[in-house]
């Protein structure tokens, strides 16, 4: 805790320091670049000479334009308003009393003489307490059931669908494969295996995750989600025949009040619409 502090107020320090350096220097720093373009102007202005493409006139009364240019320049970097003295004084009084509401809020409703709480120990109070679970803190306490019975093929399944409730598409997928490397048959998990690996590539339909929802498919058609994203994978290659074998089964499956039944019909009409346009004939 004593580190804490002492890094909280080097921290506040630095922060201090910069504010207050900015502050006092305040110079457009813009402008010091304007003797740099003058001189480039002037190597342009030769070469264009060198090239016969400026006459001896227009050189020199561009040259002399550009050499007053880069005499003026040093003595039009002006200074911006820099605050007095008073004016930083305010500012870091202002920046010393944020540091001390900060504390004053931390000591009264924080516990600053509470040692760091051991990961473990939190996942123990997590799997015994009453406090309803966040799904990141779900697939921690069955993260650490599963390694405790890593025979245990359910808790497995479990694990992989907690950590893909909690984002972790990539530790989702992990656990699924564990499961089918037991039991290669389980179609559920095949296809949660496929959405895993679709969520890790941002909702694209890749080669694997379409072998695995094939898998799942394969081994039970009533597998719909997997239906659904082969379909998917069949319209980003603008397969329509594939579509159509992949979403009739599910569209029939759905219920004709369920919202998803009629966006699929509406998808599938328009990709067969789409299909039977005949191109258009070449200009003559």
């Amino acid at each position: 805790m004593i580190a804490f502090w002492i890094l909280a107020a080097l921290a506040t320090a630095l922060a201090a320091w910069l504010v207050l350096t900015g502050a006092r220097l305040g110079v457009d720093a813009g402008a010091l670049g304007a003797p740099d373009l003058a001189a480039a102007e002037l190597g342009e202005l030769d070469r264009l000479k060198a090239r016969g493409l400026l006459g001896e006139d227009a050189f020199a009364a561009a040259r002399a334009e550009a050499a007053r240019r880069l005499i003026a320049t040093p003595e039009e970097i002006v200074p911006t308003a820099t605050g007095s003295r008073v004016e930083q004084r305010i500012l870091l009084a202002g920046l010393a009393l944020t540091a001390l509401l900060a504390a004053g809020l931390y000591i009264p409703t924080g516990t600053p003489g509470l040692p760091d709480q051991p990961y473990g120990a939190r996942v123990d109070e997590w799997a015994t307490g009453t406090t309803p679970l966040e799904p990141v803190q779900v697939a921690a306490v069955l993260a650490r059931d599963a390694a405790a019975e890593p025979e245990n093929m359910q808790l497995q399944s479990m694990l992989g669908a907690a950590r893909f409730q909690a984002g972790d598409s990539i530790g989702a997928a992990s656990a699924f494969r564990r499961v089918l490397a037991v039991d290669p048959n389980d179609a559920r998990s095949w296809a949660r295996l496929g959405e895993s690996l679709v969520r890790s590539q941002d909702g694209v339909v890749g080669a694997d995750a379409e072998a695995a929802f094939r898998e799942a498919a394969r081994r039970d058609p009533g597998q719909l989600g997997a239906l659904y994203f082969l379909g998917e994978a069949a319209m980003a290659r603008g397969d329509v025949a594939g579509v159509r074998v992949t979403w009739t089964p599910l569209i029939a499956a759905l219920d004709p009040a369920d919202p998803r039944r009629a966006d699929l019909v509406r998808r599938l009409a328009r990709l067969e619409a789409g299909e039977r346009t005949p191109p258009p004939q070449a200009a003559s």
